[in-house]
């Protein structure tokens, strides 16, 4: 049995990762040092980082949908995927944050992302607050404005190849995963991940209505806030770190729901699961399927997403809430 590797269209066999992954785990030297940078410091992270963006995702996906009771809700609703699509665009073509290095791309777009999660926290607070329409039509709006803006700079840019360098970004990939890019997801989605989790009772409460959340004691005002602010960050670090990588967020929580049902302390963790899982297989399929050369993960995740979506969605059992 063999397995891609993601160095080039080389393929190894199972036997040979095994053996470096066992060398590394018990502190002994590697046999083979090429090897050992192929699997150790190219596809580990790699592998790692894609489940954690797929659990990431999902995770923000299932409380996305449930912050705005809206099934069609998913991660990058609230405008985050587009502002850190300017913060990339100006990164790449006009070379801000340069003297950041490696991390000049990631910081650009993560600063991108919490202007745009501010500016529509901003505008939804001046119009009334955090109500579920409010917040899907400035995300939405704003999102737009965002996107607008992306193409002005890339069209502005003196560089050719600018514009197909932000387009891969904004399709997603992981290619460009290292050890130094897991620390900050991992820390990211275990924190909101328990932190969802203790609120899950809350959480199924908000899903049936504000007023019924109100009625047994959630503040919910405070409730909307800081969901805001927690998606806010979790969706920024996974976009900053991937790119917009679509449909994870939309379609996994609504699996997970025929699954497990619409519980929170059931549905989340079967989410984080689904959607690792489901990223890793994207991830891999992105590199044999076309093999020397790598698409973007949110086109295959696009392709598989969209008929699933719909699948789910004729499922006579499937309910959203209180709607079939």
């Amino acid at each position: 049995m063999i397995v891609a590797t993601g160095f080039g269209s080389e393929n190894l066999p199972v036997s040979a990762v095994v053996d470096v992954l066992a060398h590394r785990l018990t502190g002994r030297i590697p046999d083979d040092p090429g090897l050992d940078t192929i699997v150790w410091q190219l596809r580990v992270p790699r592998t790692l980082l894609a489940a954690l963006v797929g659990a990431g995702l999902a995770l923000a996906g299932a409380t996305m949908q449930t912050l705005v009771r809206n099934p069609l809700a998913d991660p990058f609703l609230l405008g985050v995927s587009s502002g850190a699509g300017v913060g990339a665009a100006a990164v790449i073509t006009s070379g801000l944050f340069a003297g950041a290095g490696v991390w000049a791309l990631s910081g650009g777009a993560l600063a991108g992302a919490f202007l745009a999660a501010a500016l529509v926290f901003a505008v939804a607070m001046a119009q009334g607050g955090l109500t579920p329409l409010r917040l899907v039509l400035t995300g939405t709006v704003l999102g737009s404005a965002f996107s607008a803006f992306s193409s002005y700079l890339i069209f502005r840019s003196a560089e050719p190849s600018a514009a197909q360098s932000v387009l891969f970004w904004l399709l997603g990939s992981l290619a460009g995963a290292d050890w130094t890019r897991v620390g900050l997801p991992l820390a990211v989605v275990a924190v909101c991940g328990l932190i969802l989790l203790a609120a899950g009772g809350w959480l199924d409460a908000l899903h049936l209505g504000a007023e019924t959340a109100a009625s047994v004691g959630v503040p919910v005002r405070g409730l909307r806030i800081g969901l805001f602010g927690l998606l806010a960050v979790l969706v920024g670090v996974l976009v900053a770190v991937s790119g917009g990588i679509g449909f994870v967020g939309l379609v996994v929580p609504h699996a997970a729901r025929l699954m497990v049902g619409p519980r929170h302390r059931r549905l989340l963790p079967v989410c984080v699961l689904t959607g690792a899982l489901f990223l890793v297989v994207a991830d891999a399929a992105t590199r044999v399927l076309v093999r020397p050369t790598e698409i973007p993960v949110g086109v295959l995740t696009g392709l598989v997403g969209a008929p699933a979506f719909l699948i789910l969605l004729g499922r006579r059992r499937y309910r959203f809430g209180g709607a079939q």
